[in-house]
């Protein structure tokens, strides 16, 4: 995944990722109930990151009557099953680009408009496992997040 072009067709982004959410939960023999769903897509939304409380918000204009519970629920069940990731520095989740395919979570995280995107680098993987392993470490599970300025907020900021 890259950073959105100017003409980024969102709407097949979306739907291609709903579409290979619900490959993997029947993949998976698991249900992706309305409520999940409904979270997945508010999650892809954007390439930017959401937080609990905004889905919570959005579901609620919507006319659901959700609970924080359940959105946590919800976002439990979508990171279980690898289709959303959790952003720490943020405190709020991504959509999974790469759903049942395993590999590490890498975000360039742009500080200034806030889209996300989801890096897969086998060699940063190796590196960390290679560095661990001098250590005795044996990587589980890692995320990476790296803060900085995307191509187009870059540029923005190198016009006078």
């Amino acid at each position: 995944m890259s950073f959105p072009v100017p003409h980024h067709d969102h709407g097949a982004c979306i739907r291609a990722a709903m579409a290979a959410a619900e490959d993997e939960c029947r993949r998976r023999g698991a249900r992706l109930t309305d409520i999940r769903r409904r979270v997945l897509e508010l999650v892809w939304g954007s390439h930017r990151p959401v937080g609990a409380y905004a889905l919570l918000e959005e579901l609620g204009k919507e006319g659901w009557s959700a609970a924080p519970p359940t959105v946590y629920r919800a976002l439990d069940f979508l990171q279980a099953h690898g289709l959303v990731h959790r952003i720490a520095l943020l405190n709020a989740f991504v959509g999974c680009a790469r759903p049942g395919h395993a590999h590490a979570g890498q975000f360039l995280l742009c500080a200034q408009c806030g889209i996300a995107v989801e890096l897969e680098d086998r060699e940063v993987d190796a590196a960390i496992g290679r560095a661990a392993g001098r250590l005795g470490f044996t990587v589980a599970r890692q995320t990476i997040e790296i803060e900085g300025l995307c191509a187009g907020c870059r540029d923005k900021e190198a016009q006078p």
